[in-house]
């Protein structure tokens, strides 16, 4: 079955037609710059532009980045305050007559990691971080995903959520060095197996290929290891998302 996966992020918005059975990209990854604005109506133009690119006409899985309840934006996270309470898959099936299923953008990462990729066969609490303009992370226990469970959104020091200090978005808004933003981040992860104490954690989103310029600086005992998949992740986990939608009625 082929699926498109749509996976939206604070600077891009990319997708790619999936094989939903074998979890392998059918076709080239394309991206789109996302607006400025960070609008809902904005997005959903990109979203349709992104759409007519692959002259698609079936089900879309969407990888969003922040809180999804039943498809309703409950946070906006780092995109305009606009979006708090829209119902995201209504709007973007209006925008393009398709049938799509929503989700956040961590938890589809982490599905087509614990499906496809490095952490299928994992069991105990696996933890999935996603770095790139935020810090995402989605939660399984034992392969089930817990939803929504983002960790970036923890309060530290002055700053309202701890991913405005220890995303990748920091690091290049800051200059920072791989060592400096990796002391960052490990203090995030320091809090993080704090709270919840995850048996494994697994790194993905852009950064994550860059591994072994900051592994030095993780501390914490628990193992953390990168994705294989990386990138490609979110658009992967959200095409395979919508073999699990319930029918509409």
């Amino acid at each position: 079955m082929e699926v498109l996966g749509i996976d939206i992020g604070g600077s891009g918005i990319k997708g790619a037609i999936v094989n939903v059975e074998t979890g392998e990209m059918l076709t080239q990854r394309h991206r789109i710059k996302t607006p400025k604005t960070r609008t809902p109506e904005d997005m959903a133009s990109v979203v349709a532009q992104l759409i007519a690119h692959f002259d698609y006409k079936g089900k879309v899985g969407c990888g969003f980045p922040t809180v999804i309840k039943k498809g309703i934006c409950k946070s906006p996270g780092n995109l305009d305050p606009s979006w708090l309470g829209v119902n995201v898959e209504q709007l973007f099936e209006k925008k393009t007559g398709l049938d799509f299923t929503v989700i956040n953008d961590a938890d589809a990462a982490g599905y087509a990691t614990m499906t496809y990729g490095i952490g299928k066969g994992e069991k105990g609490f696996v933890l999935m971080i996603t770095i790139g303009t935020g810090l995402g992370s989605g939660a399984f226990l034992d392969g089930r995903l817990i939803p929504n469970f983002e960790l970036g959104q923890i309060p530290y020091k002055t700053y309202k959520k701890i991913e405005l200090w220890a995303a990748a978005s920091a690091k290049e808004r800051e200059e920072l060095t791989y060592k400096k933003w990796g002391k960052r981040f490990n203090k995030f992860l320091q809090l993080v197996d704090l709270i919840v104490s995850p048996d494994l954690i697994i790194l993905g989103g852009g950064t994550s290929k860059e591994f072994d310029e900051f592994k030095d600086c993780i501390t914490i005992d628990t193992r953390v290891i990168p994705a294989k998949l990386r990138n490609q992740a979110g658009i992967i986990g959200a095409a395979a998302a919508t073999m699990h939608k319930a029918p509409k009625v």
